[in-house]
């Protein structure tokens, strides 16, 4: 450089920067912000996290989180810019799409892929309304039986998520087990004829049969896709089913079972998508459609800190320690189904192939929201979530519990004792509460913060599980990542 500065330690040294914000730390510019943040930071290491779609991030992600690319503006694709100063960004971009069809063994001759949806919902609908547009039909897992609000959710008498008023939705659903019916799915899509299948989950405990949805999706011309936002990380450590093998587009967020960024991306087909009785060739035509659908058609400009988080997570899913992670994941989950099904808790699917336990607490006597309610006042912290046979998202049966976070933490099988204990525990606190305060939220909640006893309960239990979860560290950069 002419100014004869080579390094950033040499720029460092010439700034002068007195401004009153610009170049403090945040403990001195926002003293408030930087205390809540500390005490995020402490719930999260004294607590069990254990809400399935959550997990604990790298320190290398948080440092990209945290870097100089989230001033950047980068409109359009690498080497397509609509800015300027973009040469750095562009690397940072490739190497993301790169490593990210590395990550799951995918040939780039073979699919295409987009780094940018800032998260997964709006993939999704990227997705849809590029491939199937306004009014196209759509099929998905119902919300109550497993399934997300961007696979078409709807109810009797409103459409909830813009995927279901933008499009024409008909969800399927599970049988009497809580498996998904895969006949029932065949039978009415030859009679909905969608144009788009959806493969994925939100709540659901077991692994999906892809080759079964390939077959439905050809035999209604409809395009199949795959929301592997659960269970991507467990795809690219070898221990879930490939949803590539049969999938015209796979979707995924990248901070779940991955533990990445906050982040989406959009995988699609490229090359020969059929051929014709007489020999002709039709070409997939994914790539343009979704890539101007997602930018300029649905977004600005592209999170590039969140690009390069999705770089760094990507080369390290693509390492055997991650495979070995990925593997602990559903050891855990497991154990932790079978130790609560010893106690008597019923299970949607009655165990799991993944990272998540469904119970189901009818037989209990409790509902979700009762119960997740007395699990966070332990610090605990879970959702709560319909069961198949709900009528309201609203009033929940259930709970979904995930082992993700927890396996980061490097919990393992014999450590789910602990967590059943201590959740059974709370659960059976909950029941006590209910019997003196009757069925109001509003009156339980009143119960276990005035009567004695009930509090005495869980001001011990919650000490328990905070002198537990301490001893697990977190990942972390400071006192605040």
């Amino acid at each position: 450089m002419e100014n004869g500065l080579t390094t950033i330690s040499d720029l460092k040294a010439q700034q002068k920067v007195d401004d009153y914000s610009l170049s403090k730390p945040l403990s001195e510019v926002d003293p408030e912000v930087y205390k809540i943040i500390q005490n995020e930071k402490l719930r999260q290491l004294r607590g069990l996290e254990m809400i399935a779609s959550e997990n604990f991030t790298t320190r290398a992600v948080m440092e990209c989180l945290g870097s100089c690319l989230t001033n950047k503006y980068s409109e359009g694709l690498p080497g397509v810019r609509y800015y300027g100063g973009n040469e750095f960004i562009d690397q940072i971009e490739r190497l993301a799409q790169s490593r990210s069809l590395a990550a799951f063994n995918l040939d780039p001759s073979e699919w295409g892929i987009n780094v940018q949806p800032y998260s997964g919902s709006p993939a999704n609908f990227a997705v849809l309304a590029a491939t199937i547009e306004p009014h196209g039909r759509l099929m998905g897992l119902d919300l109550p039986d497993g399934g997300h609000l961007t696979h078409g959710f709807q109810t009797a008498t409103k459409k909830i998520s813009a995927t279901s008023i933008f499009f024409e939705a008909m969800a399927y659903k599970s049988d009497t087990t809580g498996l998904i019916d895969y006949d029932r799915l065949e039978e009415n899509a030859k009679l909905f004829k969608p144009n788009m299948i959806v493969a994925g989950i939100s709540c659901y405990t077991r692994d999906l049969d892809y080759a079964r949805f390939r077959k439905i999706a050809d035999d209604n011309r409809a395009y199949l896709m795959a929301d592997m936002a659960h269970v991507s990380g467990l795809v690219a450590g070898g221990v879930a089913p490939d949803p590539f093998k049969y999938c015209d587009i796979v979707t995924t967020t990248t901070h779940k079972t991955l533990g990445g960024p906050r982040s989406g991306i959009i995988f699609f087909r490229k090359g020969v998508r059929s051929v014709t009785k007489t020999g002709d060739k039709v070409m997939y035509d994914l790539e343009k459609k979704i890539n101007e659908m997602v930018f300029p058609g649905l977004q600005g400009g592209p999170h590039n800190h969140q690009i390069a988080g999705i770089a760094v997570i990507m080369k390290q899913a693509a390492s055997p320690e991650f495979k070995l992670y990925a593997k602990q994941v559903i050891k855990n989950a497991q154990a932790l189904a079978k130790l609560l099904q010893n106690y008597g808790y019923k299970l949607v699917t009655d165990g799991t192939d993944n990272h998540i336990v469904w119970v189901d607490l009818r037989p209990f006597g409790l509902n979700g929201s009762k119960s997740e309610f007395i699990l966070e006042e332990v610090s605990i912290a879970c959702n709560k979530n319909t069961v198949p046979g709900d009528k309201s998202a609203l009033n929940p049966s259930g709970l979904r519990l995930g082992t993700p976070a927890l396996t980061t933490r490097n919990f393992k099988e014999s450590d789910m004792d602990k967590v059943a204990s201590y959740i059974h525990r709370a659960l059976s606190i909950a029941k006590e509460a209910v019997a003196l305060s009757g069925p109001k939220l509003v009156d339980y909640k009143r119960v276990l913060s005035s009567d004695e006893a009930i509090s005495a309960k869980v001001a011990t239990l919650r000490s328990e599980v905070e002198e537990f979860a301490s001893a697990f560290p977190l990942p972390s950069g400071s006192d605040i990542q």
